[in-house]
């Protein structure tokens, strides 16, 4: 009975790893092809750069890492990657993990110890660590990149944190604003790249859990507010996705023209894209004038081609997709 019992807990966990791989290997093409058509549609990756991941050791920023592995075994240029953890110096955070698993990956890794938290709590109000934090971290990897000769720093904030940066900025600061996709920090003389614009949370949340990557939670003492604001706007995003199942594709269209704001890449083809529509509206305009009183709509400019494109491919918003088929993208330019 007990050789038994043995053996058919094997297959059972046999099972379970075939699934977890057929899983992983399922959210993988959607992940390549929403970060390919990033990549592409922003103009992220050249020939010859040097791409320096920003690990934290989250969910995000893991999958970031394998699915840029991925892309660089097909793609038809070369770019090389190495990563970089900032250690705050907490006690609830322990990057250790990453330096065997990066190790194992064989990728350049660069693990950078700053006492961060504790300078924050003697310098400043409580409200105010997240913010200085996340600034001392970026200036950390910003001096990271150029020590070593990377051009390029890759972070992992996706459509998710898009759509709640934008209802945050307009909510609390009265402007309309979120992450850009590329661009220079003109001062650090680094350009950031954002590939995961296109993908919705439980992508890398899926493949994280199929892959069994390393995650590890980061709890952070300096957020001190409970729930967190960002963890409000996500509430409120959920309920109005429940509502208006395309939420997402719809606010991705409404904030592809933010995310190109101070676009490395002039030529990049979402920037082409609009634009030619800005021109289109503006002859509209002029044209059609007379007519505006009459149709209000006269002047509104056509979708840009990568927009549309970016909409249909993320129709399925925030649900898991049934019966989704993923169409054949250009990986990169």
């Amino acid at each position: 009975i007990v050789c038994a019992l043995k053996g058919r807990r094997v297959e059972e966990e046999q099972e379970d790893a075939a699934a977890r791989k057929k899983r992983g290997d399922k959210t993988q093409k959607k992940l390549m092809s929403h970060v390919g058509k990033a990549v592409l549609d922003f103009g992220m990756i050249k020939d010859g750069d040097r791409i320096m991941v920003g690990l934290s050791g989250g969910k995000d920023s893991l999958s970031l890492l394998h699915i840029l592995m991925a892309l660089q075994k097909k793609a038809p240029i070369h770019f090389e990657i190495g990563a970089c953890t900032v250690d705050p110096q907490t006690p609830e955070y322990d990057p250790s993990v990453l330096k065997e698993y990066l190790k194992m990956l064989g990728v350049p890794y660069f693990y950078e110890s700053h006492g961060i938290i504790e300078q924050a709590s003697c310098s400043l109000q409580k409200t105010s660590i997240c913010s200085f934090c996340s600034r001392m971290k970026r200036g950390i990897l910003y001096s990271t990149c150029k020590r070593h000769g990377y051009g390029v720093l890759a972070l992992g904030q996706h459509l998710d944190d898009q759509a709640e940066s934008l209802l945050m900025s307009a909510f609390h600061n009265g402007q309309l604003r979120t992450m850009k996709a590329n661009y220079t920090a003109q001062e650090h003389g680094v350009r950031v790249i954002r590939p995961l614009n296109y993908c919705r949370e439980y992508l890398m949340r899926d493949f994280a859990h199929a892959r069994a990557l390393p995650v590890i939670t980061e709890n952070c003492p300096g957020c001190f507010e409970a729930p967190k604001e960002r963890a409000r706007i996500k509430m409120v995003l959920a309920q109005q996705e429940q509502i208006f199942p395309d939420l997402y594709s719809k606010l991705l269209k409404a904030m592809l023209p933010l995310m190109a704001a101070d676009c490395a890449d002039p030529n990049a083809v979402v920037v082409r894209d609009l634009l030619a529509s800005k021109h289109a509206a503006e002859r509209a305009m002029m044209g059609g004038a007379d007519n505006l009183d009459d149709d209000d709509d006269a002047a509104a400019p056509p979708v840009p081609a990568a927009t549309e494109a970016s909409s249909r491919a993320l129709q399925s918003g925030g649900q898991r997709p049934q019966n989704a088929r993923g169409g054949k993208q250009a990986l990169l330019p």
